[in-house]
């Protein structure tokens, strides 16, 4: 049991140090653009570590998209058990269904199933990752702003590095040494950048609502397990995949879902970021549980 509480500390503390360094940016003011800094991760990291993560950890490509489907699975369910339970709650759909149909894969869950899973969790991960950041920015962008916009689909630079990641996969091709090792250098910012955004974004969150927080938090975690399992049940994934596709599962609610909701509504930010704040502290306190017991 020791052995199993140092193993998930070192897995999860890393994590909170890095997000924390960027929570103490945020409170003595040093200078730190979220927006500047956001627009280099989905512009330019995401993209590069996708293709050169992708293009040299060597996966089942079948396996690789059967996660993407486990995660477009992941939120249309997280969608429809949303949508159900907030016209129960009598709550408005528009800014409360993106931040529970869309996790936290990216600044969090990379870097915990790097730690916990290796090279080859991480792959997968990014599977689940590269279909959730799509989502936020079509889907997750339409329904508070409550239009359709194909713009943002087709401009995306991460659906062209999934394209070309998929056809190296497929052919067993390499990129260019020069190439390959630039793509290293520039993925290889997104995960600290990540972490200092999220510890940064997270010190400027303020609950106004902490019962609504918490009872969303508890439905967003009920939903997560329900669908993990159904989701590891229905595609058999063992392994990595299995682990990988759990984690992403659990993750908070996307804090990029709140800029949207305080852009399109913004009577309902506050009420948006405390549900964030709270899904990612309880998340944090789950994490150890789910790698000792789950995964």
């Amino acid at each position: 049991m020791e052995q199993i509480f140092l193993n998930v500390l070192n897995v999860v503390l890393p994590v909170l140090i890095c997000a924390g360094i960027g929570y103490v940016l945020a409170i003595t003011r040093a200078p730190f653009d979220n927006t500047v800094v956001g627009g280099i991760v989905s512009r330019v990291g995401y993209p590069t570590l996708i293709i050169s993560h992708l293009s040299t950890t060597n996966i089942a490509v079948s396996t690789f998209v059967d996660v993407m489907a486990a995660a477009a699975l992941a939120i249309a369910g997280f969608g429809i058990l949303g949508l159900v339970a907030l016209r129960a709650m009598q709550l408005p759909v528009r800014a409360f269904l993106t931040p529970l149909m869309h996790g936290n894969v990216g600044n969090i869950g990379l870097p915990i199933t790097l730690l916990a899973l290796g090279d080859a969790g991480m792959a997968y991960t990014m599977a689940f990752v590269v279909v959730v950041l799509i989502s936020i920015f079509t889907v997750g962008m339409w329904i508070p702003a409550g239009a359709f916009s194909a713009k943002k689909l087709v401009t995306s630079p991460i659906i062209y590095a999934v394209a070309i990641s998929l056809g190296l996969m497929a052919t067993g091709y390499s990129l260019p040494a020069p190439v390959a090792k630039s793509f290293d250098i520039l993925g290889g910012l997104s995960i600290p950048l990540m972490l200092l955004t999220l510890g940064h974004t997270l010190a400027g969150l303020r609950v106004q609502s902490l019962g609504r927080s918490v009872v969303l938090t508890m439905l967003h975690l009920g939903m997560a397990v329900l669908i993990a399992s159904v989701l590891v049940w229905t595609f058999g994934f063992t392994g990595a995949e299995r682990g990988a596709v759990i984690l992403c599962c659990l993750m908070p609610s996307s804090v990029a879902t709140y800029l949207f909701v305080d852009q399109h509504m913004p009577e309902y930010g506050p009420d948006v970021a405390g549900f964030i704040l709270v899904s990612t502290l309880v998340t944090i306190l789950v994490l150890p549980l789910a790698l000792s017991y789950w995964i």
